[in-house]
């Protein structure tokens, strides 16, 4: 590894602020307001960078100021952190700048595209989501003359000096050597904490590392933690300085005040000072207790009976609109009101009906603008009920902001809520993303968020995200946030939710049949794979990460080193024949556990050993076997194993007292002298039986007495002294009658092994300590070894395997040849990234697109776009069912030849993923020319929803088109043109309010 870069660090005050520091206790709230307006200032720079910029201009690169003439000048005072960062884009170099929503970062983009137009260079601003490009170019265009605009969707002026773009269009530009990027000098990264996205994140990264050295980049993310983790991987990327200009500081203080559900009254749980108040929350907790006793099995009914959605309650409704009445009669407004599910926050804001918010002028000029706003609509679609309906609720100062909203509406929510129209705004968390739009007060309907996989609380950096949106800079002298919650809460989950660290930036890089595709056409020397996954951001965190091993290495080292090292060999010999032996142990009884064989000798009495995983329960007693219940049906304190079984082993056996109490899972008692345990019986599955023994002791009639199940303790440990070398087992072949060759075999090896080990010196030693201190020895050693491996065998060991295993399905689908070169279906698959690569290109060339006409087409690509699930049945007309056949058996078969060449894929999840048919009959009929109106009967997908996918299916067909091109196909070329042409009509392509 490289020498990591240097790192200048300094803390730099805000200009009226004190530096020293003074006792806690005579910290007074306005000098710790002050205190915290500084910002911190770092610098990774390559090792024997020098600088050349003049010091008395440009400060040095510890200290960056900038004593010039500005290219941009603003009507304030610019804060500490806009300061630094205006001197690190002066100084030309690149700059991540890390602070809270709404401190300002706007600035310090404004400030390097105005550098740009000063020094007749061109610029690029990119951003996540198309709509934030769409109002990013909206409030460039009002600052700046010469903006452009290229999504999926739109393009605007493309040779603009400044361009504005998702990454993805940046990325496809790097890929195909845009002539564009020789005449850009910076590329700014919006919300690159994006970065984290499980799906898209890979695009910023992969634009980022090839983005050509010559251009600088500015960053500017929502705080994380590893801010300089970041910057030192592109200056050891790029061979540049990166700054980090990082703050904590809130232009506007925020108070954190917790609403129970069912209660009445607000508790402050942390102040604008940041400090957690412990006595309100003690308060808070006494009012759940005091509501359970007073309302007693009432409400506990109600509340069972009346669960909306998920993470709600039946008084939820009527809570929030007590809440959003109080927030109004104090003038806490405008107000912006979480919730986590869409469909929530369109029932909270239809129950907000005895409120209203406007005035009469204001009712009109909602009216007038609304009525402005749906006149770039067909007549047909002006009358939809999802915009009739919103017009009453608009009008009474009252809105709701999803993704599933038709386009129109959220962005003339949007555009009402900067005027100041919407007091009450009902949002999901994707309002808290991009344009500053600050609300007064922000609610949190919930603290747990349906994450995918399971309900949990929020974490810090969400939190930090979306309560930023409280407290206008200028107007409020502290923005309010209010935390609903509907039960107990510990409180170091509360105060870790609101004043915890932001999270920190991790990699999901991830190797694409798309990206191998693309970088194997290029194959300009550093544009391989191979660069691409040693230059990730996953691998420089990963091998930072090593010097940490290292360290454990050596501790472990040092304490093999002090064990008794007398005998060394003895032991290793003595421990590997013990190893050896419980691998042919297992290998035997996996045999010997199946039910045809082992069921007969399982009679009451009969002594066998448990062993679960690592845990060894030792000798037990049968006392009944049982046919296993059907799936759900397991007891919660059985043992289970992932191999199932089909049946359950009740078995007497040696637990830690008082362990099997409430329910609980058993836990068995450690085999020390002096430790008092309980005979319990426990379920056992056949499985985890790990030896049988040949005796048998008689069983008491009633086993609930503890006396009776303590005298069968005796009895087993009785034994144990009997038989000092173990307890006799059953013979497999000779008492088992199991007579196949191979397991013969196995059988003696294991009793060649055991021989062995019974005349090992070590066995007969009876010194505990030296055995004990032998086995230390040898788990250290194994530790070692483990940890030595995972260092050697890097991440990038692990990204080869699997590049090589990705070209290997390449090879077999034709679409590289055995040398690597791009045949004439990879050079087609080249050309698409918003459906799955492999499987279409497979359609194209086995045929399944030229017997369809344009509409089916359309339909069949839908398949492809990821999107919201239908909860109906889908029955779809024979026209499109037999196409979706066909697309989900080249699914399987490209699944089935992806796991044969050794890659983790589920066969049938990836078919669920890859066609996805809960728009086919939508787009074909709308194909077809239906009106949306009766589309949307047709599903009960959210409108906004469907007319993304319809978006997203349009740039897929248009890749499609170009696709087709690329290999000469003429015919399907002018059928993915048609397609794409049929569908763009109407509100589905409507323009956007922000163009």
């Amino acid at each position: 590894m490289e020498e990591s870069p240097t790192l200048g660090k300094r803390k730099l005050p805000d200009e009226n602020s004190e530096v020293k520091q003074t006792p806690k206790q005579e910290e007074s709230a306005s000098k710790r307001r002050n205190l915290t307006r500084t910002c911190v200032h770092e610098a990774a720079v390559p090792v024997g960078y020098t600088s050349n910029k003049d010091e008395s201009v440009h400060g040095t690169l510890s200290n960056p100021v900038y004593n010039g003439k500005m290219a941009k000048t603003y009507p304030f005072t610019l804060d500490p952190f806009q300061q630094v960062s205006v001197a690190c884009l002066e100084r030309n170099e690149s700059v991540l700048v890390s602070a809270h929503t709404s401190a300002g970062k706007t600035a310090v983009a404004e400030y390097a595209i105005a550098m740009a137009f000063r020094d007749k260079q061109r610029v690029i601003y990119t951003s996540p989501l198309k709509a934030l490009s769409n109002q990013k170019y909206r409030e460039l265009s009002q600052e700046f003359s010469d903006v452009g605009l290229m999504t999926g969707d739109v393009t605007l002026s493309p040779n603009a000096s400044c361009l504005v773009m998702t990454t993805e269009i940046l990325r496809g530009m790097l890929y195909r050597g845009s002539e564009v990027l020789k005449e850009v000098a910076w590329v700014i990264f919006d919300e690159i904490h994006y970065m984290k996205d499980r799906e898209r994140g890979v695009v910023w990264e992969e634009s980022i590392i090839f983005l050509p050295p010559a251009i600088k980049m500015v960053f500017l993310s929502a705080t994380m933690s590893n801010a300089t983790e970041f910057a030192e991987w592109i200056c050891n990327l790029h061979k540049q300085p990166c700054h980090v200009v990082y703050t904590d500081f809130r232009p506007t203080p925020l108070q954190h005040y917790v609403f129970p559900m069912g209660g009445s009254g607000l508790y402050l749980v942390v102040d604008e000072n940041e400090q957690f108040r412990e006595d309100n929350f003690v308060k808070l907790q006494d009012s759940f207790t005091k509501q359970k006793q007073g309302v007693g099995s009432k409400s506990a009914n109600s509340k069972t009976s009346g669960r909306i959605a998920k993470g709600g309650n039946a008084s939820g409704g009527s809570d929030i609109f007590k809440i959003v009445k109080m927030i109004m009669e104090r003038k806490f407004q405008p107000v912006i009101i979480f919730s986590f599910s869409r469909r929530e926050c369109e029932q909270h804001a239809m129950s907000m009906s005895k409120l209203d918010f406007n005035t009469k002028e204001e009712k009109d000029v909602v009216e007038q603008v609304f009525r402005n706003a749906v006149l770039c609509l067909n007549e047909e679609d002006r009358n939809l009920p999802a915009i009739e309906l919103m017009l009453p609720l608009l009008q009474r100062g009252i809105a709701v902001h999803h993704s599933g909203l038709l386009p129109i509406i959220k962005e003339l929510v949007e555009l009402l809520f900067q005027e100041g129209l919407v007091k009450a705004l009902f949002a999901t968390e994707t309002f808290a993303m991009g344009l500053n739009m600050p609300a007064k007060t922000v609610v949190f309907t919930a603290v747990k968020k349906w994450d995918g996989d399971s309900h949990r609380f929020i974490g810090s950096g969400e939190y930090i995200q979306m309560s930023g949106r409280a407290g206008r800079r200028g107007k409020d002298e502290r923005g309010i946030c209010i935390i609903m919650i509907d039960e107990q809460m510990e409180m170091n989950t509360l105060r870790d939710m609101v004043l915890g660290k932001p999270a920190p930036l991790v990699s999901t890089f991830r190797l694409s049949y798309y990206s191998i595709l693309n970088l194997m056409s290029r194959a300009e020397g550093q544009f391989t794979a191979e660069h691409v996954i040693s230059n990730s951001f996953h691998q420089f965190q990963y091998e930072k990460a090593l010097p940490d091993i290292g360290k454990k290495v050596s501790k472990l080292e040092n304490e093999a080193a002090m064990l008794d090292a007398s005998g060394e060999a003895e032991v290793a010999e003595y421990h590997k024949l013990r190893l050896d032996i419980a691998q042919l142990e297992k290998k035997m009884m996996s045999e010997i556990t199946r039910p045809e064989r082992v069921l007969y000798f399982l009679l009451p009495g009969r002594l066998v050993k448990v062993r679960e995983g690592g845990t060894d329960w030792g000798w037990g007693v049968v006392v009944n076997v049982v046919k296993k219940a059907p799936a759900g049906g397991t007891l919660p304190s059985a043992l289970s194993s992932s191999r199932g079984g089909g049946y359950i082993v009740d078995t007497l056996l040696h637990c830690s007292p008082g362990s099997t109490e409430n329910g609980s899972r058993p836990k068995p008692c450690p085999p020390h002298p002096g430790e008092k345990g309980e005979m319990h019986v426990v379920p056992v599955q056949l499985p985890l039986i790990s030896a049988l023994s040949k005796l048998r002791i008689s069983i008491p009639p009633d086993l609930r007495p503890l006396e009776a199940r303590q005298s069968i303790l005796l009895a087993v440990q009785e034994l144990g002294t009997r038989f000092p070398q173990g307890l006799p087992k059953l013979n497999p072949v000779k008492d088992m009658g199991i007579e196949d060759p191979e397991f013969v075999e196995l059988v003696n090896q294991i009793e060649e092994l055991e021989w062995k080990l019974f005349a090992h010196p070590l066995h007969k030693s009876q010194d505990e300590n030296q055995i004990r201190s032998f086995q230390r020895k040898a788990e250290v050693n194994h530790e070692i070894q483990q940890l030595k491996t995972k260092m050697r065998d890097s991440q990038l060991q692990k990204f080869r395997d699997e590049l090589k295993n990705r070209s290997r399905v390449l090879k077999k689908l034709g679409h590289i040849d055995a040398d690597g070169v791009v045949q004439l279906k990879g050079r087609a698959a080249c050309l698409i990234d918003t459906g799955d690569e492999l499987l279409v290109t497979e359609l194209m060339f086995n045929g399944t697109f030229n017997d369809l006409d344009h509409h089916q087409v359309a339909a069949l690509a839908s398949c492809f776009i990821p999107g919201d699930k239908s909860t109906e049945q889908i029955h779809l007309r024979t026209e499109l069912a037999k196409p979706l056949q066909q697309l989900q058996d080249s699914a399987r078969r490209i699944a089935e030849i992806q796991h044969e060449c050794k890659l983790e894929v589920n066969v049938d999840e990836y078919v669920e993923s890859t066609a996805r048919p809960y728009l086919m009959d939508v787009i074909y009929c709308w194909s077809k020319g239906a009106t949306f109106a009766e589309v949307i009967q047709m599903t009960d997908i959210f409108e906004g929803s469907i007319i993304r996918s319809a978006r997203r299916l349009d740039e897929f067909l248009n890749q499609l088109r170009a696709a087709a091109n690329a290999v000469g196909e003429a015919n399907l070329e002018n059928k993915f043109a048609a397609a794409s042409e049929s569908l763009r009509r109407g509100i589905m392509f409507a323009n956007s309010l922000y163009l």
